[in-house]
């Protein structure tokens, strides 16, 4: 049963075959067995995720009407915060707190009747690319458990991957949903900017961060995307129109007559020859279901990863600056009459890690007098310059295509000193979030030298989310008759499961 889609489980509660609290426990029990060479998860909610799913058995059994995700478990990217439950965002900074109320995403998952089995693990405040940067250790890819399983989000993919969870939630300020998803061989997708409320959301640079829906198919996030869109009064950047219609695209998978747009910046020199491989086999099944694949060129993406780590340090540098040990989280030095300025940097001195350390001294530096306009204001220049050519590509092409990432999954520790071939993993997919438009990633097979999953990216227009949605669910569908069984069915068995 915990193989199934989250459609498929759902259909099989309405049909009696299951329970909630039967297809919750069964999940709970996978994590038992195998979170531990995995450690997907930070917390696991057992006494709140049984009670949940018995008030969705209970509602269904009056004949209550239930959406159509009641009842499926999830696991919640632990940068989202959850009235009562361990929140850390990563960090240690923030262990033990516990928050006095639930974001917008989780408020609308339980409204749903979603059950959320626990918070997963991360990079500290989303900052890498592998989730080796989290206080509490890495995630392991259940691919190959010497591997990374991405980053910042690599607890909610490898969660998905190793069974534990049918749906979950992570946040993309990067590339942290669709890279995981790519390297684990699920799926992941970052809305357009606005498209989910970041309502209670931890922030890590917030003009770029974005939640969004991890699956293992391309329905499955639809159906998630959904619950969790719309317009929020608590968000000033909430977009205020109706949702994309992404899980009728989701189903139908209809792109005849499209126009599918390959970026020739985002794949060439530094990709690996079996993700390119991967990549034009699935343009030719593409073009097989009827879209017309043609060649875009954004010049300016060249420059898209510097003006990243330029526009998203300065952010961080100020959004990390509420945590100052007077309000919430740890307290580091606090004896006899020590001074608040004392206190504060001995706890941030051992509450943030060297990567949050490293980006907080970057982001001020270019924020700082005299280096403003030099550095940030020059970046965000690039940004405009960015999303003029997207502009421009998708005046020619319905939506843009490229490999979500340059490689397969990395050895843990390979790139844990070397900060620039650790930010080189997200080249791809950063355009997307200094645009502000919608992103996906779904697998498109295993490289042939290491067999690892690689990840398809397609980009669609701000507010036009149903058409990555149309083109994944034609990928997807072609790859599976050709695969003969999902690609997640080919995983290496974990030890200890069942």
């Amino acid at each position: 049963m915990i193989t199934r889609s989250a459609h498929e489980m759902s259909a099989a509660m309405v049909k009696g075959e299951v329970t909630s609290e039967q297809l919750t426990q069964l999940h709970l029990n996978r994590i038992s067995a195998v979170d531990q060479q995995v450690h997907a998860f930070l917390h696991v909610d057992t006494e709140g995720a049984l009670a949940q799913a018995r008030a969705v058995d209970a509602a269904r059994s009056s004949g209550e009407k239930v959406g159509p995700l009641a009842g499926v478990p999830l696991a919640l990217k632990d940068v989202m915060v959850q009235k009562g439950i361990p929140t850390t965002a990563g960090s240690k900074i923030l262990e033990g707190w516990r928050p006095p109320y639930d974001s917008t995403v989780v408020s609308k998952l339980k409204t749903a009747g979603v059950v959320i089995l626990g918070k997963t693990n991360m990079d500290e405040f989303a900052m890498g690319s592998s989730t080796e940067n989290s206080a509490y250790g890495p995630t392991h890819n259940p691919w190959d458990l010497t591997r990374i399983p991405g980053g910042s989000g690599g607890g909610s993919s490898a969660s998905l991957a190793a069974f534990e969870a049918p749906l979950a939630i992570g946040t993309d300020t990067g590339g942290s949903i669709r890279q995981p998803a790519a390297v684990t061989g699920t799926v992941g997708v970052k809305p357009t900017y606005g498209g989910v409320s970041r309502y209670g959301l931890i922030a890590f640079s917030s003009s770029l961060d974005q939640a969004g829906p991890c699956a293992r198919t391309v329905l499955d996030a639809a159906l998630l995307h959904e619950v969790i869109a719309g317009h929020d009064a608590h968000d000033a950047t909430s977009i205020n129109a109706p949702v994309p219609e992404v899980v009728k695209a989701a189903r139908s998978g209809d792109v005849k007559g499209m126009k599918i747009g390959v970026v020739k910046e985002l794949n060439g020199d530094g990709y690996q020859a079996g993700v390119r491989s991967r990549f034009e086999e699935s343009l030719e099944l593409l073009a097989k279901a009827g879209a017309e694949i043609v060649e875009v060129s954004c010049p300016n993406f060249e420059y898209a990863l510097a003006a990243y780590y330029l526009i998203a340090p300065s952010e961080c540098s100020s959004n990390l600056a509420r945590f100052d040990a007077m309000r919430y989280g740890i307290r580091v030095g606090d004896e006899g009459a020590a001074s608040a300025e004392s206190v504060m940097n001995l706890t941030r001195e051992v509450g943030f890690g060297r990567e949050v350390k490293r980006r907080i001294i970057l982001g001020t530096y270019a924020l700082s007098s005299g280096y403003f306009d030099a550095y940030y204001g020059s970046a965000q220049k690039v940004r405009t310059l960015i999303m003029q050519d997207f502009t421009k590509a998708f005046a020619s092409a319905d939506v843009l295509v490229s490999p979500t990432c340059p490689t397969t999954a990395f050895k843990i520790g390979e790139k844990a000193n070397d900060p620039l071939a650790m930010y080189l993993n997200d080249i791809a997919t950063i355009p997307v979030n200094m645009a502000g438009i919608g992103g996906m990633s779904l697998p498109c097979g295993l490289a042939p030298e290491d067999g690892l999953p690689v990840g398809f990216q397609i980009m669609a227009p701000a507010m036009q989310d149903q058409r990555m949605y149309s083109v994944g669910a034609a990928l997807e569908a072609a790859l599976l008759t050709q695969w003969g069984s999902p690609l997640l069915s080919k995983i290496p068995a974990l030890a200890g499961s069942k």
